[in-house]
C-alpha cells in the first residue's frame, strides 16, 4: 500500500470554443502518468463548463517534483497557448489524510 504526504491542484481554464480538446487532452495524458511510479493518485476532472483540474499526489516532495518535471507538465506547457485562456494555477498542497486502495 502506498502512502501519501504532498500533491498538486492544477487549476486549468480552457479558451471558449476549446473545452473538448482541453478535455481530449487530459485524457491523453492518462498513459504518460502511467509511468510514473511516485505519481500514486492522478485525477483530471471538470468542475465546470470551461473549468478543469488535475488533482494528484504523492509518497514525497521527490515524486511531486519528478511530476512537475516530467511529461505530462511538458505536453501541457506545449499546448497551453492553444487550449487554455490563463495560464495553469499549480499548488502545492500537503495530504492530511486519504484513503487509497
Amino acid at each position: 500500500m502506498h502512502t501519501v504526504t504532498t500533491g498538486l491542484i492544477v487549476r486549468l481554464e480552457a479558451k471558449d470554443g476549446r473545452e473538448a480538446d482541453l478535455a481530449t487532452f487530459l485524457e491523453s495524458a492518462l498513459p504518460l502518468v502511467a509511468g510514473e511510479p511516485e505519481t500514486v493518485v492522478w485525477l483530471a476532472i471538470r468542475a465546470g463548463a470551461r473549468s478543469f483540474a488535475i488533482v494528484d499526489a504523492f509518497p514525497d516532495n521527490g515524486g511531486r517534483q519528478a511530476h512537475l518535471d516530467g511529461p505530462v507538465a511538458a505536453a501541457l506547457l506545449a499546448r497551453a497557448d492553444e487550449l487554455l485562456a490563463a495560464p495553469p494555477v499549480i499548488e502545492q498542497v500537503d495530504v492530511i489524510a486519504a484513503r487509497l486502495p
